[in-house]
């Protein structure tokens, strides 16, 4: 049955936006049948270049500068709801560490109570680097037994640990699969850098797709009704297009490879995803923020048709 009321206060007090991400609501409330936008800024475990704890501000403030009409799916976001909640709150501790774990302890105050099925509660994360993902991801993959988890991104994450941070940037796939059971698939595209490890782990689980055409067939083949969860780092994408993120790698995809996905997951059951590793300040063009806010875009687009 339907939560009654049908908004569900938030247990925990989030920071406020900047601004909302243009055309959401700014709520403080879950609103069944929806899809929330909720920031996570931190960049703790970063190794290279920090700022990605400016990346969910530095995409709403630039949302409004975007059309909110998507050609590629002809939908645009002014004929949806969705809601904006806010962002996690890291603490006060000067220990990086603490922050993340502060963090994640609210995002679980919030929705381990939720039924996110039942309620038909949709999430889009908004990093941040890519430890950021944990929560939600575990959050996920407890309430769709047989979820599909798809990650976009130019590195495996598959590292067992990075300079002491045992929940590190590059160990978010890692500690994710930890989680997983039986009914849980793993799919992984766009990686071009890891440790021999990584990916001989890759080839042994058969994660990895080495082609754009295996991949797109790989989710096109995935059962419409079967929940799909996709973590999105930014350094999936070419540097070329998109250099500010924290850790670029030559030889990613473009914005046309993400729409050739997003046409097919409008057809599937999207629950939730997160976007991740957007870094501003890297960028004074400017530039990555307006393809990053595209990306999320599309992905509220989908989200919101997806599923149905």
């Amino acid at each position: 049955m339907p939560l009654t009321p049908l908004t569900v206060p938030l247990p925990v007090p989030l920071n406020d936006p900047s601004r909302p991400f243009f055309g959401a609501e700014h709520s403080t409330d879950l609103h069944p049948g929806h899809t929330h936008i909720l920031g996570f800024g931190f960049d703790g475990t970063a190794c290279f270049r920090k700022g990605t704890r400016e990346g969910p501000d530095g995409l709403r403030a630039v949302s409004e500068d975007i059309e909110s009409y998507s050609p590629y799916l002809d939908a645009d976001l002014e004929d949806q709801t969705f809601y904006d909640l806010g962002n996690l709150r890291l603490g006060f501790d000067d220990d990086e560490e603490k922050q993340w774990h502060h963090a994640v302890h609210d995002f679980n105050a919030i929705f381990d109570s939720v039924d996110l099925a039942q309620e038909k509660i949709k999430l889009l994360t908004l990093g941040g680097e890519h430890s950021i993902s944990y929560a939600p991801i575990v959050k996920y993959l407890r309430q769709y037994p047989d979820m599909v988890l798809l990650h976009l991104d130019a590195h495996a994450d598959l590292r067992d640990g990075f300079l002491g941070y045992h929940y590190s940037h590059a160990s978010i796939i890692r500690r994710s699969v930890d989680h997983f059971g039986p009914g849980h698939e793993l799919i992984q595209y766009g990686i071009r850098s890891g440790t021999r490890d990584e990916y001989q782990w890759m080839k042994e689980h058969k994660t990895i797709r080495s082609s754009r055409k295996d991949f797109l067939d790989s989710v096109e083949a995935i059962a419409k009704d079967r929940p799909v969860y996709l973590t999105l780092d930014l350094d999936y994408f070419d540097p070329s297009f998109l250099p500010g993120t924290g850790t670029p790698e030559p030889g990613g995809e473009d914005f046309h490879s993400f729409v050739s996905l997003m046409k097919l997951l409008r057809q599937k059951n999207l629950v939730g995803a997160d976007v991740v590793e957007l870094s501003p300040q890297i960028d004074p063009t400017g530039n990555s923020d307006v393809f990053a806010a595209k990306i999320v875009r599309e992905l509220l687009l989908v989200l919101q048709q997806s599923g149905a």
